[in-house]
């Protein structure tokens, strides 16, 4: 059942539009007594999940007792990024999901029918995991809230997956990310229905119908003047509510170039962007716009890492991001990435398969540790003065000597692809 709808590529929704549609829709779930709100993390701050978080809180007050951010396998949230995301929201009713222990499988689904969605690829079973707050807290009303947006694992991001991934546990999250990356990154990127989607979905379907839990999404564009503002919001508790958003945001999202780009420069804002394991989106969310021997340049102040688990960063240092062939070789001849298969799809994605050069300039990890992942290194301060983010618009931009390049401010708020390569 959708309890609001309001959205298309040129809504612009207010704070005070979005305080109206909470209300309105919470108003019709009736009285609530013990209220969970599942957000992302603050390396989804664009979605404006706090700034909707901070106005549940104004309206439930007390009756809200937990808010748990969906970290996935992020490192937890910091005070001062708790709060400059949710603003004026008590830390005491923050928790924090730990993926490796605080999670409760749920239910199975059995390896026939992830043979059937993968054409045959795995047939591995699939544990449907949540954190034990969200199963078995006792909540009378779960709020998971979030961003629907292409997205490299899942088509498109957010519905279930903020609550199967977002809250799962090991070995839910590494397998479902293997699906995701074995059946191939750009046969599901901007799709809704692929089959990662389907493992989530029958999962829900089988193991959380119980569960009181309403979504809240939104999808968020950029207006004429380039800033960030909420092209739709979205609020029910059934697959409706994805559905409806998924169709705006491949309108919002989805810039599609008419040739593909042969020098991109994707910048990385360091409060968001710690981490390869993030950064790659500038790859994930470039390729399909990609030109063959294109050059990808990564501009990434906060680079400080390769994954935000220390385990998932060990692993990326050991192994790099050296293609297809080069990792599933890997998983073969070593049981540890065995064990940890969405290390091992994150290192599928983040490659070009050889396809077009990746070189990141960070600021935090030296020429020697990029190089050893197969990433190109180049001097940071440098190719800032070269390629200045402040300077540059998203888009094409003509530089003094004559260059032609293509600006990305922000990876995780689009999808970008040639019309040649949607084509194939």
């Amino acid at each position: 059942m959708i309890f609001f709808q309001s959205g298309s590529e040129t809504t612009n929704l207010s704070v005070s539009d979005l305080k109206a549609a909470i209300s309105s829709a919470l108003l019709k779930l009736g009285d609530r007594k013990k209220v969970l709100v599942v957000p992302p993390d603050f390396t989804r701050f664009h979605s404006q999940a706090g700034d909707l978080t901070t106005i549940i809180y104004n309206y439930y007050n007390e009756k809200l007792t937990d808010i748990l951010p969906a970290l996935g396998t992020h490192a937890p949230m910091s005070e001062k990024e708790l709060d400059e995301m949710f603003k004026g929201v008590p830390k005491s009713l923050f928790r924090v999901h730990n993926w490796r222990q605080d999670v409760v499988t749920i239910g199975t689904v059995p390896g026939s029918y992830v043979s059937e969605i993968t054409d045959g690829a795995l047939d591995y079973d699939w544990p449907a995991q949540l954190n034990k707050l969200v199963y078995s807290g006792g909540h009378d009303l779960i709020l998971s809230v979030g961003q629907v947006v292409p997205h490299e694992v899942i088509g498109m991001a957010n519905y279930n997956k903020n609550l199967l991934v977002g809250t799962g546990g090991p070995e839910g999250i590494n397998k479902s990310h293997f699906v995701g990356a074995v059946y191939g990154m750009e046969r599901i990127m901007g799709k809704a229905s692929n089959p990662v989607r389907s493992l989530l979905n029958r999962a829900a379907s089988e193991f959380m119908k119980h569960l009181p839990i309403v979504y809240i999404q939104t999808v968020i564009g950029r207006d004429e003047s380039g800033k960030l503002v909420i092209r739709g919001l979205y609020i029910g508790n059934d697959e409706e509510v994805f559905k409806l958003a998924a169709e705006l945001s491949i309108k919002v999202n989805f810039i599609k170039v008419e040739k593909p780009l042969k020098k991109v420069i994707v910048y990385l804002d360091p409060s968001e962007f710690k981490s390869t394991w993030l950064g790659n989106k500038s790859i994930y969310r470039t390729r399909m716009a990609m030109a063959d021997k294109g050059e990808l340049i990564v501009l990434a102040p906060g680079l400080k890492e390769f994954g935000e688990d220390k385990e998932i960063d060990r692993l990326i240092r050991i192994y790099g991001y050296r293609g297809t062939p080069a990792t599933l070789k890997s998983l073969k001849e070593n049981a540890e990435l065995g064990r940890n298969l969405s290390a091992a799809a994150h290192l599928i994605h983040g490659s070009s398969e050889g396809r077009f050069n990746i070189t990141y300039c960070p600021g935090k990890l030296s020429r020697s540790e990029i190089e050893s992942v197969n990433f190109r290194y180049d001097d940071l301060p440098e190719m800032i003065r070269k390629y200045d983010p402040g300077k540059l618009k998203d888009g094409f931009n003509r530089m003094t000597d004559g260059e032609e390049i293509f600006f990305i401010s922000n990876p995780a708020v689009g999808l970008w692809a040639a019309k040649d390569r949607l084509r194939e």
